[in-house]
């Protein structure tokens, strides 16, 4: 029998928003949606060395209560949850087992070192 997650971290969900810049182009925005209970489990790393600068990347498992599709409260990829600083760019969003009342999602967080 599968365990049932433990949502221990409270993190903010947050949507892209495009706001017009005034000068014929515009800057992003996020814009909250709501706050999820969560259990974040890391996953993997890499790290990727530019002429510039070095980008570390963290995937994670991010699992949340479900929601029905179309609701604000259902996360969705190109979303992103935020804890404090730290942020975490949602790549995929799925059931997380066949009853439905949690939703895994795969998130990235990127720091530049």
């Amino acid at each position: 029998m599968k365990r049932t997650p433990f949502l221990n971290r409270r993190l903010h969900l947050e949507s892209a928003q495009r706001v017009p810049d005034g000068s014929g182009g515009f800057v992003v925005t996020w814009e909250a949606l709501g706050s999820l209970w969560a259990e974040v489990t890391a996953l993997h790393s890499t790290k990727r060395a530019g002429p510039e600068i070095t980008v570390a990347r963290q995937s994670f498992r991010i699992v949340v209560r479900s929601a029905p599709v179309g609701a604000p409260s259902r996360p969705e990829p190109g979303q992103r949850f935020r804890e404090g600083n730290r942020a975490f760019v949602i790549r995929s969003v799925a059931e997380l087992n066949a009853r439905g009342r949690y939703l895994s999602c795969l998130a990235d967080e990127e720091i530049s070192i």
